[in-house]
């Protein structure tokens, strides 16, 4: 992880705006803009009040040695501006456009503004940057947009801002300088672009255009997969292991398969170990690191419950086959995995080899290629649950977002920010209902460079209520960010055991699955009300800029556990599996396009000059028509609900106005920032003004420029620097967290080890056997054996070891 000597970014005495003070006070007239021009004293000409030239002003933070000079050296005119650095250990220094109604830009939401300057450079370390002022909170940080190259002449540098977000009335801008140096800048432009909107078409019927549509493949996949993993080279990887199977764990038949997508085509592949419920992520190069899985199921006399084993393997998509790592510390079943901005990775959480839940962190060294023995990895001793979703954020921190699974969430607010360097977890306010949020979704939205969350639906494996509809939203640009509510999400039917109906009250779902769009939307699909049993059908699409949600056409097939929803190269998502508690197992896929699919001829790109991309690049591709954006998405490594590394990183482009917006050469700004984007191959879409994407270019990230010079990282803006919650460093040394042998919500007195009666049936099944009896044959259970002489539901009045038969269920 990168460190950061000294966290003056926390606590810091900045260059303060002085625009905040002087807003409709200015001393000295301003030179006028020139025409379409929307930068006031564009070229520092006119003098301002405080040495500075007006509607310019200081700005920055950190701790640093600095100048600001007005200089004769100026590419037109009489006057440039130079800011140098003599001395850095963190921040940066930047001459900004004065944050004031009289000189910040008026810019309108939805539109794009071309930004341009002049400027000579002796640092690399230089970055365009934006703010935004919104109409409610005030001046904040909005994007770094473009990365400077050293330059001995002057030197022209052009960029496209994204879209404006809604509630933003102005911005402004200038040159941040974060490396030793100095960086002479003139002659700022900024002018909006020129709507280029083609026409909209429909080439389906009007439901599709609006709804978009499913179809299921005639061809089932082969495998009882709960992992789903894209590859580098378009493939899907599909992770079984035993696939929760009872018979097949017992025989080793461990399986996993490679979906073809172009081909509609399957290849089953030799698993070395049941890898059912590992973790799993794409490292840089991109091979897939498998962490843990099942060594044991639990024992039906509650001598033990599940069991994680130490082995981790890595996948080769040229190869197609498993080579073993060096082990693990702990054992880990259901293991998060984060990748980190230099490509090494963190894991928490799981069950241990004695079914006891791991404290043990774990840390994936890429470099060495090996995992850290446990002396060389931080510790917490925290226990933080199944499948934590830890998201990293922009200054390399981990965002515990409160999305798990199986039972409670952690103590404290459920959520929290997680510091390696420091060692220390501070709790994250806001996120309501936290104890059921088990199999909920949670998803750093579009685009990262924001560092907004969404967390949505969950329920509790132990209780079983009703799954719920709550939505969660939080800002960790914020500096002491917090959950706020989102919008419920829509309602669809639910499968009671009779047939679907539409769903009542607060009804909402768990299991439900996330995937981030190309277009910069979020698909929610798929989902369950009880713990493996009443399936819904609903779909929905999540709008970040709105922050509404738009039903659409629902998947025809149940996903609830140990489903998958992911994006494919081509634009489509897929969806693949459901594990009810009655065991059995839906091998049917299904495909759906998006409406974004259907809305006409599909932007093309044409050509990738360099498929090889470092961090601060100025990347150039050529399409065959306008684009309105370019995004990078990293492809998925999904299972339960959980994918901590999806992300959308958005890429500044650098046009030509007189092009009539984007057809030909386009050039794509890359962020400077690893962890905005860390390293590994990406999805590169561009987007035409409609929100239609092109089909996918595969791209690598790669981290040596950027990853060989910590002194001179990118820089990170105030953000989440000013944490009141409650701050908790290493407990005392442990072993494990006790874990109860019920962690799955499941009584194992009642069938085979794959079937899961419920410990605790839903609210409105009485405590009867007739009615419990009722419910399992409603959701099709079939005859079940009573494992030893416990009954503890009361299914087997009748004492004959099978539960729920006719004697059991007679006049009760």
């Amino acid at each position: 992880m990168r460190k950061r000597s000294v966290r003056t970014h926390r606590r810091r005495t900045a260059l303060v705006g002085v625009g905040a003070l002087t807003a409709g006070l200015l001393l000295t007239a301003p030179q006028q803009a020139a025409a379409a021009n929307l930068v006031v004293n564009a070229g520092f000409e006119t003098a301002g009040p405080d040495g500075m030239p007006s509607c310019w002003e200081r700005s920055g933070w950190g701790d640093n040695d600095f100048a600001f000079e007005t200089t004769s050296d100026a590419h037109s005119g009489a006057k440039a501006m130079k800011v140098t650095l003599t001395r850095r250990v963190d921040g940066d220094r930047k001459a900004l456009i004065t944050e004031s109604a009289a000189c910040a830009p008026v810019v309108a939401a939805g539109r794009q503004y071309d930004l341009s300057l002049w400027y000579r450079s002796t640092t690399p370390d230089a970055n365009v940057t934006l703010f935004r002022h919104d109409s409610t909170t005030g001046w904040q940080y909005w994007t770094d947009l473009k990365t400077l190259d050293m330059q001995g002449s002057w030197t022209e540098a052009t960029v496209r801002t994204p879209e404006v977000p809604a509630g933003t009335d102005r911005i402004t801008w200038g040159v941040s300088v974060y490396g030793t140096g100095s960086v002479t800048t003139d002659d700022y432009t900024m002018e909006q672009v020129a709507t280029v909107t083609p026409p909209a078409g429909c080439t389906a019927t009007a439901a599709e255009c609006a709804d978009g549509r499913w179809e299921v493949l005639p061809t089932r996949n082969p495998v009882r997969s709960m992992h789903s993993v894209v590859l580098s080279n378009g493939k899907v990887l599909l992770i079984a292991g035993s696939g929760n199977s009872e018979e097949n764990f017992a025989a080793g038949t461990f399986t996993s398969a490679v979906y073809d997508p172009a081909a509609g085509t399957y290849k089953v592949i030799p698993t070395p170990k049941d890898m059912f419920c590992a973790g799993h992520v794409q490292l840089q190069d991109g091979r897939v690191l498998v962490m843990s899985g099942n060594q044991a199921f639990p024992a039906a006399d509650g001598s033990h419950g599940y069991e994680g084993y130490k082995d981790s393997y890595l996948f080769d998509p040229a190869t197609e086959t498993y080579s073993r790592t060096n082990d693990l510390n702990d054992g880990h079943w259901y293991p998060s995995a984060t990748e980190l901005g230099n490509g090494d990775v963190i894991s928490f959480g799981g069950l241990r080899e004695d079914s006891t839940g791991s404290v043990t962190a774990e840390y994936w060294k890429d470099a060495e290629q090996r995992w850290l023995p446990l002396w060389q990895v931080n510790q917490t001793w925290s226990y933080w649950g199944l499948y934590p979703s830890m998201i990293l954020m922009q200054d390399g921190r981990l965002f515990y977002s409160g999305s798990h699974v199986f039972g409670n969430n952690i103590p404290g607010t459920g959520s929290a920010i997680y510091d390696y360097d420091a060692n220390t977890v501070t709790q994250v306010p806001g996120l309501r209902a936290k104890d059921e949020r088990d199999q909920s979704a949670s998803v750093l939205l579009p685009p990262a460079q924001d560092q907004r969350v969404l967390t949505l639906g969950g329920g509790n494996i132990d209780s079983n209520p009703e799954a719920g509809r709550l939505t969660d939203v939080i800002d960790l640009k914020a500096a002491d960010p917090a959950y706020v509510a989102g919008p419920p999400i829509p309602q669809g039917t639910v499968d009671l055991g009779a047939g679907p109906v539409p769903q009542t009250g607060d009804q909402g779902k768990m299991y439900v699955s996330a995937v981030l769009l190309p277009d910069g939307t979020v698909l929610e699909t798929g989902g369950a009300l009880h713990n493996r049993a009443d399936p819904v059908r609903e779909t929905s699409i999540y709008d970040p800029a709105t922050g509404t949600f738009d039903p659409v056409a629902a998947d025809p097939e149940a996903r609830g556990y140990h489903s998958s929803a992911f994006l494919l190269p081509d634009g489509r998502v897929m969806t693949t599996g459901d594990n009810p508690g009655n065991g059995t197992w839906n091998h049917a896929v299904s495909l759906y396009t998006p409406p974004y699919l259907l809305k006409g001829p599909r932007p093309a790109i044409t050509s990738v000059i360099d498929t090889e991309w470092t961090y601060g690049d100025t990347q150039r591709i050529t399409v065959d028509r306008p684009i309105a954006k370019a995004e990078l998405i990293r492809p998925a490594a999904v299972t339960h609900s959980s994918d901590p590394n999806q992300r959308f990183v958005d890429l500044p482009l650098s046009v030509d106005p007189e092009n009539s917006g984007d057809a030909g050469t386009v050039d794509l700004n890359v962020t400077s920032n690893p962890d905005l984007a860390p390293p590994g191959w990406y999805m590169l879409f561009a987007v035409d003004a409609n929100g239609v994407p092109s089909v996918a270019k595969w791209v690598h990230l790669q981290g040596p420029k950027a990853l060989a010079a910590p002194e001179a990282a990118a820089h990170v803006h105030s953000f989440a620097d000013s944490l009141t919650g409650k701050v908790e460093g290493p407990r005392k040394k442990r072993t494990s967290q006790p874990v109860p042998v019920t962690v799955a919500g499941c009584d194992r007195h009642y069938g085979t080890v794959n079937v899961c009666v419920p410990t605790a049936f839903p609210a409105e099944v009485k405590r009867t056997a007739a009615a419990r009896c009722g419910w399992l044959k409603r959701n099709h259970y079939g005859r079940l054996r009573v494992n030893g002489g416990d009954d503890p539901l009361g299914l087997d009045r009748d004492r004959d070891g099978v539960a729920c038969g006719a004697a059991d269920v007679r006049g009760r």
